[in-house]
């Protein structure tokens, strides 16, 4: 049975089952990724981790995530910001494997969850999926660049973060969001599958591949966040 994490119980549940732990994000809307949810999440990979488990993360309806939650008050942005890029560094470089199961739309913040993970599941429908920054006033993060050129393919890197596009979820395939597609009711089971196929390989061969292959990834993350607690907002 699904749990709530300690501290955590109104943002998301944790439920482990045959090795692989289910990690949902649930806001009741469309879980804007605030520095308590982005929190909640790491709380649950540490979870994870301890237990030793593949993860599976989700979200609630038809929603992963729209992204940063841009309620919060201008003095906060720096912090959570900085908590979305270490989400992503730690997703990054999980020593065991992590799917997504996008369960419809993923936005911004949303969508760079779905470039730090092995493996990526979307469902098919009208979603949207991408890096809409610059139609929202908003110069896209270093450290989500680093993401987005690390994952997207070279012609949609550009393209997804010149222009805001956002993509359905066939596009986000093409792109590089998303590995495959499958129905709505289908994707509880082919994440949690993929997620078992992973953990038949050599954990410790896994982690140390991860490493090696996201080594320009993981740095360009790490200077993102160097360069928000630098201060200068022109620079994030």
């Amino acid at each position: 049975m699904p749990s709530r994490v300690a501290g955590m119980s109104e943002l998301i549940s944790y439920a482990l089952s045959d090795g692989v732990a289910t990690i949902t994000l649930d806001d009741g809307k469309v879980n804007a990724l605030s520095s308590a949810m982005l929190g909640a999440v790491s709380d649950g990979l540490g979870r994870a981790e301890a237990d030793g488990a593949a993860v599976v993360l989700t979200g609630r309806a038809t929603t992963l995530s729209a992204g940063f939650d841009l309620r919060c008050p201008a003095e906060e942005w720096p912090q959570m910001l900085i908590d979305g890029a270490r989400l992503a560094e730690r997703m990054l470089a999980f020593p065991r494997p992590t799917v997504v199961a996008c369960n419809g739309n993923a936005v911004a913040m949303g969508a760079f969850l779905l470039l730090s993970a092995d493996l990526r599941i979307g469902v098919s429908g009208e979603f949207a999926i991408g890096l809409n920054e610059v139609t929202i006033g908003l110069t896209m993060p270093w450290f989500g660049l680093a993401l987005a050129r690390h994952r997207l393919a070279r012609p949609a890197f550009d393209r997804c973060a010149v222009t805001g596009v956002l993509l359905d979820p066939a596009e986000a395939v093409a792109a590089g969001f998303l590995d495959r597609v499958v129905e709505p009711d289908q994707l509880t089971g082919a994440a949690a599958e993929a997620a078992r196929g992973l953990c038949a390989l050599d954990q410790a061969a896994h982690a140390a591949t991860k490493l090696r292959v996201r080594e320009q990834a993981l740095a360009g993350v790490r200077d993102g966040i160097a360069r928000i607690q630098s201060a200068d907002r022109a620079d994030w």
